[in-house]
């Protein structure tokens, strides 16, 4: 069953992710610069040769869709495009910091408020519109918020940087035009590449690069981005996005559990409270992408099955 596949790779894409942390913490003692640095180089380079080889048509195509752009729709795509480069890098650096310097946990609260988050943001910047049942979720999630806050400001406002600047990530975009996903990702992490080209005389031939740090930067690029990002892709060609949407969560629900049993990072019963609301609010803000899931089928129709205006039946 193809269709199967769709559902079983954004799994497997989304389990990848859940267990980041276990090629992150080892790398603690470097620094998260350094990390962020190889990170983005390999994975660029690793893109543009698959983008050789396996997406051309997807490149040719971009490009015949950027000739037909008006100078000004050129010079808001490029805009979009640089801002969407630089909030995955930074995101992808608060991140880091976060895994390695602050605690499991509060990365993995990040990834857990972040589809509400962008939600909200989708409401007022691009004038979205919000169920009820999804306002009282918000409103349940900032009281998690605060009670996390108390005692622990630092690690809410770090969990809130991670989650907005992926949000936003996000929503930019959807400004971005019907160009390929996998294109688009490589043109913004070479623009993010260009922009951390001027600091590798600070960061080159760094003595603590090591064997161990090369290994686990290359595993991260190919193991834990290009491989995930692939599978993700792949997903969203044949099931829902609401399916896919719902099954995001085993990333952040996989690291809280390596947070716990693994790393032995401690929760408070106020931490364990703002949890349980957080996960309450999970369920009641996507209520009516659950149910879909389960009264729909969990995968797009095929193209060549589908008939409609300007489309012969077979």
């Amino acid at each position: 069953m193809k269709s199967f596949r769709y559902l079983a790779a954004a799994l497997l894409a989304f389990i990848i992710w859940g267990f980041f942390s276990l090629a992150i913490r080892p790398l603690a003692g470097y620094a998260s610069l350094d990390i962020l640095f190889f990170r983005v180089f390999i994975s660029v380079t690793l893109m543009m040769v698959i983008g050789v080889f396996a997406r051309r048509t997807a490149w040719k195509e971009t490009i015949q869709l950027f000739r037909k752009m008006t100078p000004a729709e050129r010079r808001n795509w490029w805009l979009v495009t640089a801002g969407g480069g630089a909030l995955l890098t930074a995101n992808w650096f608060f991140f880091i910091y976060v895994m390695n310097h602050v605690s499991v946990k509060v990365a993995s609260f990040s990834y857990l408020i972040c589809p509400i988050l962008t939600t909200v943001l989708a409401f007022f910047i691009l004038k979205e519109k919000l169920r009820w049942q999804q306002w009282i979720a918000v409103a349940l999630s900032l009281v998690s918020c605060v009670m996390l806050a108390l005692g622990h400001f630092a690690d809410t406002a770090f969990s809130l940087i991670v989650a907005i600047s992926y949000a936003l990530y996000l929503i930019i975009q959807r400004r971005a035009g019907p160009v390929d996903k996998f294109v688009l990702l490589t043109i913004q992490m070479a623009f993010s590449a260009l922009c951390l080209l001027p600091f590798y005389p600070v960061w080159g031939h760094n003595p603590g690069w090591d064997g161990f740090f090369l290994g686990m930067t290359s595993l991260i690029a190919i193991c834990f981005t290009i491989i995930p990002l692939m599978l993700n892709l792949y997903a969203l060609q044949g099931a829902n996005s609401s399916t896919v949407g719902i099954l995001l969560y085993i990333n952040p629900l996989i690291n809280f559990a390596l947070a716990i049993f693994y790393f032995g990072e401690k929760v408070t019963a106020m931490q364990l409270i703002a949890y349980s609301i957080i996960g309450f609010s999970i369920l009641l803000f996507n209520a009516h992408y659950l149910r879909a899931m389960f009264t729909k089928p969990m995968w797009k129709k095929p193209l060549d099955r589908v008939s409609g205006p300007g489309r012969r039946n077979a």
